[in-house]
């Protein structure tokens, strides 16, 4: 047996709002099967303490096997004035750290929410994709209001859960975390990070190419995408996510793939090599192998997909009130730049006292270093306390959330705001994200 860690974060509702003093309950069971259960309680920033836990060996999920390569434990949250969160299965691999988000509604009734964690696709029983020509004509007129001159890192994403013309839910949740969820659903966490960065381009390229040809939304649907394997990638509401995947997706969300000469994401259809054979589109066992030989995200994409396969980057990312700079702030960093991340820091300090309240002088000071770090460890990612691509994007977006400056743009997500107030994007000129190389280069 091996051991995995798992640290719940508690919010009200979707606006990154930490809900203190939540009691979590953690039920699962040991190597012999007796039930295990611990109780922890959420402190300001809406965080338990990491708890460990036993998984099955770490060679269970290296390669195909009948066995199940994650252990389960079922997670319910209270807190007052809130209702009940039941979460069923949470799976916890090894040598990794699951992280499960708990988004509480209102106690409008006492029953509870409960969420089911489906099988990783690896292991699950789901449909095969159906094959799509990977280049597609866009819609005539667009359905939308906005025709798009370049790909789009949109704000937020609707999911219907089920088939394109089941009757289901639809669930609205930002770009970022819809991508980490399914990426979760997947592939697994303890794979190579090559691998991991390769799969969740594919898995980006797949979702901004249906962004960018409204394939659903020119077809009449309210939503962006489905969960459906059959037509498109896996999804599953309010699943938990993985440290290793997250720390990945923060990093490069905003890169995707594309035919030389192409402006549309490449729509980049997978498989996971074992049950289902796909030529000529990636598969995810073979990634894995290809990560193993220490070939590099690009080398194992190229593998799959060709030799003249690109990388390029969203020139927007909608929501997001100034880009970053195109530099690492560090200790010693003055400008513009600083003063804003200063001032999202002490906004964002009001809802998280964790976080040191800092003198707003565009000086990037050892006082910055520490409040920076701490906002890192917060939200699970690499506490190096300088602000990178990944951390300048993390801090606006819950400086979005927390100021709710989101409410003010419209419905397709396109529109900026600068200091709350609405600016069309043509007239704004950081709504752009600079042009980066490969990230892992």
């Amino acid at each position: 047996m091996a051991n995995g860690q798992l640290q719940i974060q508690v919010f009200r509702g979707n606006n990154y709002i930490p809900q203190e003093k939540a009691k979590v309950t953690i039920t699962g069971r040991d190597s012999t099967g007796k039930t295990q259960e611990q109780v922890a309680y959420t402190d300001s920033s809406g965080l338990t303490t990491p708890v460990e836990l036993t998984t099955p060996p770490l060679a269970y999920s290296q390669n195909p096997t009948n066995q199940v390569p994650y252990s389960f434990v079922d997670i319910r949250v209270e807190a007052l004035n809130f209702k009940p969160l039941f979460v069923r299965g949470c799976q916890i691999m090894p040598d990794s750290v699951a992280i499960q988000n708990c988004n509480l509604t209102q106690n409008l009734t006492r029953q509870e929410e409960v969420i089911d964690v489906k099988p990783n696709t690896l292991v699950g029983n789901y449909p095969p994709k159906i094959p799509e020509a990977p280049e597609k004509p866009l819609p005539k007129p667009p359905s939308g209001l906005v025709v798009l001159p370049q790909p789009v890192v949109p704000q937020y994403i609707v999911v219907h859960a089920g088939g394109p013309d089941e009757a289901a839910p639809n669930y609205t949740l930002r770009f970022m975390d819809y991508i980490k969820n399914v990426a979760s659903c997947e592939i697994f966490s303890t794979w190579p990070e090559s691998t991991i960065r390769a799969n969740v381009l594919c898995i980006i390229s797949f979702v901004l190419n249906r962004v960018y040809t409204e394939w659903y939304r020119g077809k009449g649907k309210n939503f962006t995408i489905t969960n459906s394997t059959a037509f498109d990638q896996a999804f599953n509401y309010g699943r938990n996510i993985y440290k290793s995947i997250s720390n990945v997706v923060d990093a490069i969300f905003s890169t995707y793939v594309k035919r030389p000469g192409a402006k549309q994401p490449l729509l980049t259809q997978f498989c996971d090599g074992k049950n289902v054979q796909c030529p000529g589109w990636l598969t995810q066992w073979g990634s894995k192998y290809l990560g193993d030989q220490g070939k590099r995200a690009p080398e194992i994409l190229r593998n799959f997909y060709g030799a003249d396969l690109q990388f390029d980057t969203a020139q927007k990312v909608a929501g997001i009130p100034e880009s970053y700079p195109g530099y690492v702030l560090r200790v010693g960093s003055t400008g513009t730049p600083v003063r804003t991340i200063q001032t999202y820091l002490n906004r964002i300090s009001v809802n998280y006292p964790a976080i040191p309240k800092l003198a707003v002088t565009a000086y990037y000071n050892d006082a910055t270093k520490k409040s920076v770090t701490e906002f890192q460890k917060i939200f699970s990612m690499p506490a190096i306390g300088v602000v990178d691509y990944p951390t300048w994007y993390k801090i606006s977006d819950v400086y979005v959330a927390v100021t709710k400056i989101g409410e003010l743009r419209g419905e397709d997500n396109l529109e900026v705001t600068k200091n709350g107030l609405f600016v069309p994007p043509h007239l704004y000129k950081d709504g752009h994200v600079p042009v980066m190389e490969y990230p892992e280069e």
